[in-house]
């Protein structure tokens, strides 16, 4: 049978009865809608959701009550200012900004209150019985996370425990009753200035404790079985097993979005040639989705004609679209940056149904703002700023009349054609990585600077090549021929894989960045939002504070020392940048979060080992030059007791002394004395040593947040 095309379906031959009514009344509805989207045509304006968002920002930014009141005085000021000065367009833009930061602002100041749930205060060892709320899988280092909610109040009513995944008997899963003994601890704080916050992301998750199990789980009562956890968990196992080793790793974040089970190796391999984005589940992986389910139910249905001739295809196919978007997006476990693809998807099939351009970076501004007012507290996280920005530059680069002329579709010869959809691919890379570069080195201290030609590989090859075969491997494993498909799946990752390794480990694959300074990254960012939503000659204003931002952020200094809220550890940063750690026997954890904090790109050194230090088994004396002055550091190493007298005569020769116990008043360095109390006022430092020392402490940037309590 021939191919037939849809018609419109205000041209399709009117049937009597039940059709002619439900013709009319979708024509109804549809100049309904569109009358309404024209009425409220720049009623909602991107910088209504900068500002909403700003609100939410502003929150996480400032410190405590105070400030917090002050700023929603500010805010309503502006407000009230634009709507009474006089009646004018600049005047009503200003107003509603003022509203929207006010709005933002209480919305997540509330939000934080309405979390609020019991923590642990003190590290404790307890046996539980619990109910299983969620499974996660950490195939990197073979264990479980478990989410319980424990029964009996004694404990938080949630928490978070990892167990050893063969120590897990059958029948784990959300809705099971387990009993278990654990080693629990209070929510870990943000261990350096700059690191992440686990904390904040625990408070508003509700948990109240972290730990291990100690010794077996047993299982009171087995998970129910269905659900979507159920699904997700069913699918990661059968993937894993498919394709065991790495490729099976990648495949199941391809499919789930569960990246616990990658290798530290290739997720930081991804990280560094700037593939990360592709683990997790976005706008690239629901575009996919949605066109392949149009593509193939449009192709369906027009084979028949009576349904060609009634029915417009396209508008059916973009329903199919939707529901196999929101699948995607509820089995992959509703993340953020899904969520924010899944609606874009969503507002671009409703653009395609009305027969509107859809593509704009209102839908953008829309998206965030679904988002931000039912999760306001993701907008501090890497994931929904690096999705939403690439999306905005790519909508907005593609909005600039000049780029549209040079890549628009025309009458030529495919060598053209092919010239010019690579430009482009290159133009639009660029774009994204010039984006995310300074959220990167925000975040992670350190970008891939060449993700521009590795996207050009990766992106195609994970779209067309890498999820159609595991999709059609899936299909197929129902009726048992997946296996030849897997096989290729399983090719195609390996290659991807490579690809990342080999760009990672290229020469000059990473720019490196300590901790930037909070101001210069808001400069960046503002600077950014206003070079992209303006569309007049005014934009290119916004070069001017993400210049300043970035030569801000370029010029800040490496820190000389670097001490964890606990005292426990230590690094100093060398004159070739390399951090010396204070113990020998430091975790992989706290051994990368100093080499980020210093911005090294290698294995740190320890002390012991460095000729500016002279350690013993319990403590390091170490002396450094700084700008023509010599500092002493004096560090504890250990929990055995010290002989007094040596110890307060070598406290008394030192600048610094940091130790995890508390020290005796006789001990009086000369300028910074940070022991178990002091240090637990301040939580971790970063300290810069120079004629004028600097020192920069958790407790300045958590304020009086809740979490901080």
């Amino acid at each position: 049978m021939e191919w037939v095309s849809a018609p419109n379906i205000e041209d399709a031959p009117l049937p009597p009865g039940a059709m002619a009514e439900w013709r009319a009344r979708f024509l109804a509805g549809r100049g309904s809608l569109e009358r309404w989207l024209e009425r409220e045509r720049g009623q909602l304006p991107p910088w209504f959701v900068v500002g909403f968002g700003g609100g939410i920002a502003a929150w996480f930014w400032l410190s405590g009550p105070r400030q917090w009141a002050g700023f929603l005085c500010f805010a309503a000021g502006i407000a009230l200012i634009g709507w009474t000065i006089r009646e004018g367009r600049t005047e009503r833009a200003f107003g509603w900004f003022g509203l929207a930061l006010c709005l933002g602002f209480s919305l997540i100041w509330a939000r934080a209150e309405m979390v609020a749930s019991p923590r642990l205060e003190r590290p404790t060892v307890a046996t539980i019985s619990a109910t299983v709320e969620r499974v996660e899988t950490m195939a990197a280092k073979g264990d479980l996370r478990l989410t319980l909610a424990p029964s009996g109040g004694a404990l938080p009513p949630r928490i978070r425990v990892s167990i050893a995944e063969k120590d897990v008997p059958q029948g784990i899963g959300p809705g099971a009753m387990v009993e278990l003994r654990a080693r629990l601890a209070p929510p870990p704080p943000m261990a350096l200035p700059g690191s992440h916050d686990f904390a904040r992301d625990l408070w508003f998750r509700g948990i109240g404790g972290v730990g291990r199990a100690v010794g077996p789980l047993k299982i009171v009562k087995p998970a129910p079985g269905g659900g979507l956890d159920s699904v997700r968990t069913s699918l990661d196992r059968h993937i894993r097993a498919a394709l065991p080793g790495p490729s099976g790793t990648i495949a199941t974040a391809f499919a789930t979005s569960d990246q616990g089970s990658i290798s530290k190796d290739d997720a930081d391999a991804m990280r560094r040639s700037g593939l990360a984005h592709l683990l997790s589940v976005s706008g690239l992986h629901i575009a996919a989705a949605v066109g392949a389910a149009m593509f193939l139910s449009l192709r369906l249905l027009a084979l028949s004609e009576r349904l060609a001739l009634r029915f417009n295809l396209v508008l059916v196919s973009a329903g199919f679209g939707a529901l196999a978007g929101i699948a995607y997006t509820l089995l992959t476990g509703a993340q953020v940056p899904t969520v924010r693809s899944c609606i874009a998807a969503l507002l671009v099939l409703a653009g395609i149904a009305l027969g509107r351009d859809a593509i704009s970076l209102r839908l953008v501004a829309v998206g965030a703002l679904v988002v931000l007012i039912f999760r306001p507290e993701a907008i501090a996280g890497a994931s929904f700023q690096l999705s939403f920005a690439a999306v905005t530059a790519i909508v907005a680069l593609h909005s600039l009349p000049s780029v549209r002329a040079l890549f628009q579709r025309r009458d030529e010869g495919i060598i053209a054609r092919c010239v010019r959809a690579l430009g482009a691919m290159v133009l639009t890379g660029l774009a994204v990585e010039i984006a995310l570069i300074p959220l990167a080195l925000y975040h992670f201290h350190r970008a891939g600077l060449y993700g521009v030609a590795a996207n050009i590989v990766a992106i195609p090859l994970t779209t067309f090549v890498i999820m159609p075969l595991e999709a059609a491997a899936l299909l197929l494993d129902t009726i048992g021929l997946g296996a030849p498909l897997w096989a290729a799946t399983g090719f195609a990752v390996d290659l991807l894989l490579g690809m990342a390794h080999r760009v990672a480990n290229a020469s000059g694959a990473v720019a490196l960045l300590p901790a930037m300074p909070r101001a210069a990254f808001a400069m960046i960012v503002i600077g950014g939002l206003w070079l992209c939503l303006w569309t007049t000659r005014a934009r290119f204003l916004g070069l001017v504070p993400a210049a300043l931002g970035a030569m801000w952020a370029a010029a800040t200094p490496s820190p000389d020392l670097l001490v964890t809220g606990d005292g426990r550890h230590l690094a100093l940063v060398g004159a070739d940048g390399t951090p010396a750690l204070l113990r020998d026997r430091t975790g992989e954890f706290v051994s990368d979060l100093m080499g980020e904090a210093a911005a090294y790109d290698g294995e740190p050194s320890f002390l012991a080992a460095s000729d500016f230090a002279q350690c013993s088994r319990d403590a390091c004396v170490a002396r450094i030059d700084r700008d023509g002055r010599s500092w002493h550091i004096l560090a504890t190493r250990s929990s055995t007791f010290m002989d007094w007298r040596k110890f307060i005569a070598a406290c008394v020769e030192a600048d610094i002394v940091v130790a995890d116990r508390k020290l005796p008043p006789q001990c009086a360095p000369r300028w910074l004395k940070l022991d178990r109390l002091a240090l637990a006022e301040t939580g971790g430092l970063a300290i810069r040593l120079d004629q004028n020392p600097q020192v920069d402490s958790v407790a300045d940037r958590i304020g009086a947040h809740p979490w901080a309590e």
